[in-house]
């Protein structure tokens, strides 16, 4: 991956589950997160993405993990954006034209809002691709 000197990345929640599962594609979300500690470029992530990565480590370890993706999380170099009316007036919008969870369409909307690169690893997010820039990390094989 060459050296990106601008812009807005914001990453899915699958992106940092690939970092923190060491997935195929955590070598793209660890290049973009010493990136964006050099400030070179600037990452965000929905609220609804931390909601997701603590729920998923609640369902699948226990609340110790979740806790402890939650301080990975807060230690790294990205900006938590929070719930707003006008996102979430957006975030409706893509759910009632896209079949997107409504988590996903949170995270569209910030993407698109913020004219930011998506970061993921969710087929889901194939449909929107004409609305928003993405960039794709390789998906999981097909149990």
């Amino acid at each position: 991956m060459t050296r990106e000197t601008t812009g807005v990345y914001v990453l899915d929640t699958s992106a940092l589950v690939a970092l923190i599962e060491s997935e195929e594609g955590a070598d793209i979300v660890r290049e973009l997160l010493k990136q964006a500690y050099f400030g070179d470029i600037m990452i965000i992530v929905s609220f609804m993405t931390y909601m997701e990565i603590y729920y998923i480590a609640l369902m699948e370890y226990d609340e110790n993990e979740a806790r402890e993706r939650l301080n990975l999380l807060n230690s790294l170099p990205i900006s938590r954006v929070e719930s707003k009316e006008d996102m979430g007036v957006m975030a409706s919008k893509i759910k009632a034209n896209h079949y997107l969870s409504v988590a996903d369409a949170w995270i569209a909307a910030l993407a698109k809002q913020r004219n930011a690169i998506l970061v993921h690893k969710d087929p889901e997010f194939e449909q929107i691709e004409s609305e928003i820039q993405v960039l794709k990390l390789p998906y999981k094989a097909k149990a």
